[in-house]
C-alpha cells in the first residue's frame, strides 16, 4: 500500500488561482458532531477534511461532507487499533510523508503549507491524514504479513497478460546515501546553509570510491550503504531520479526529517534476467492482496466500534 495523493498537482494548482468559497469554522467555535468509541469529531474537522477532499479528489459540497465523515470515522478506528497492537508513528515520519508530497508537487513543505492554506486547509490536516494512513499500514502489514502468499503459477500468469511480458532484461543498482544532518529545530538561514552545502557536495561527487575527501570538507555528513536494487526496488518518490543519475553521480538533495538526502548511484549494470518484470507482476499481486485484507481488517472494526452521530 502506498500513501499517494494523485490529483494533488492539478487540484491545488485550480485551487491556488481561485480559493475556496465558503466560512471556514474555527476550532474554538467546533461542536461535536460524531462519536467514536468516545473520541469526538467535530464540524472543524470534518470541514477541515471536506475541504481537503475538495483539493485532492474534486469532490465538494454534500459529497465531500459525507466522505470527510467516513474518513474521519476510519482513521479514528485505525489509528486506535494501530496504538492496541503497539505501532507508533513519529512526527519525523509524518513530516516526511508531507515533504514526500510536497516533492511530487514541485514545492518545498512551506510552500505546500502556505498552498494548502490559501485555500483554508490547515497542514495540520493533511499531516493527521498521513499519521492514519501510516499507522495503518503498518498495522495491516503486521497482522496480515505472513499470510499473503503469491504463488508462482499466478506470478506467470499475470506476467504473461500484462506488457511486461516481453521484458527479458533488468537494471541493477549499487546505492549508498549520503545524508547532510540538519537537527530539526535548526533555524531557517541554517536549514538554507546545508542546502547549499548539499548542493556542492553533489556539484564535486564524482564517484563513490572517492567521496571521502568531498565529504570531509564537511561537518556531519554522512554516507550509508543502501546495496544492491533492482529497478523495482527503488522507492518510488525516488525512482526517477536514480534512474536519471549517471554512474558516480549524486541525485538532487532531498529535504526529509534528518537534513538534506541525496542517493549516490555508484554503479548500474544490465541483467539479462526478467527477474525485475516478475517482481513486478508479484509486487501488485501482494499489493492488491494486501488491499483486500485492509478492507476486510477495517470492515471487522467498524462492525465492533461504537458510532454515534449527532
Amino acid at each position: 500500500m502506498r500513501i499517494t495523493l494523485s490529483t494533488l498537482s492539478l487540484a491545488l494548482a485550480l485551487a491556488v488561482a481561485t480559493p475556496l468559497a465558503g466560512p471556514v469554522a474555527t476550532a474554538s467555535a467546533a461542536t461535536i458532531e460524531v462519536v467514536v468509541n468516545d473520541k469526538a469529531i467535530t464540524t472543524y474537522e470534518i470541514q477541515q477534511r471536506a475541504r481537503l477532499i475538495t483539493l485532492t479528489q474534486r469532490k465538494s459540497g454534500a459529497v465531500a461532507q459525507k466522505l470527510a465523515k467516513e474518513e474521519l470515522v476510519n482513521d479514528v478506528l485505525q489509528l486506535t487499533e494501530a496504538n492496541r497492537v503497539g505501532v507508533r508513528v513519529s512526527q519525523a515520519e509524518v513530516d516526511g510523508a508531507f515533504a514526500n508530497i510536497a516533492r511530487s508537487v514541485k514545492l518545498t513543505p512551506s510552500q505546500l503549507a502556505q498552498a494548502l492554506g490559501q485555500s483554508g486547509v490547515k497542514a495540520d490536516t493533511l499531516k493527521e491524514r498521513l499519521r492514519a494512513q501510516l499507522a495503518w499500514v503498518q498495522t495491516v502489514r503486521r497482522r496480515f504479513q505472513a499470510d499473503v502468499h503469491i504463488n508462482e503459477s499466478d506470478v506467470i500468469a499475470a506476467l504473461r497478460k500484462s506488457d511486461k511480458a516481453e521484458k527479458a532484461t533488468s537494471m541493477e543498482y549499487d546505492l549508498r546515501q549520503v545524508i547532510v544532518v540538519v537537527p530539526s529545530k535548526s533555524s531557517g538561514s541554517f536549514k538554507s546553509k546545508r542546502k547549499n552545502e548539499s548542493d556542492q557536495i553533489r556539484k564535486a561527487f564524482n564517484g563513490c570510491d572517492t567521496a571521502g575527501p568531498v565529504l570531509a570538507k564537511y561537518s556531519e555528513v554522512v554516507m550509508k550503504p543502501v546495496g544492491r536494487r533492482l529497478e523495482t526496488e527503488l522507492p518510488g518518490n525516488l525512482k526517477d531520479d536514480i534512474e536519471k543519475t549517471e554512474p558516480g553521480r549524486l541525485t538532487k538533495p532531498q529535504q526529509t526529517g534528518k537534513g538534506y538526502e541525496m542517493i549516490a548511484v555508484c554503479s548500474k549494470r544490465e541483467l539479462q534476467s526478467d527477474i525485475a518484470a516478475r517482481t513486478e507482476v508479484e509486487n501488485e499481486l501482494r499489493a492488491k492482496e494486501g488491499e483486500a485484507m485492509s478492507r476486510r481488517y477495517l470492515m471487522e472494526l467498524r462492525s465492533r466500534a461504537t458510532i454515534i452521530e449527532r
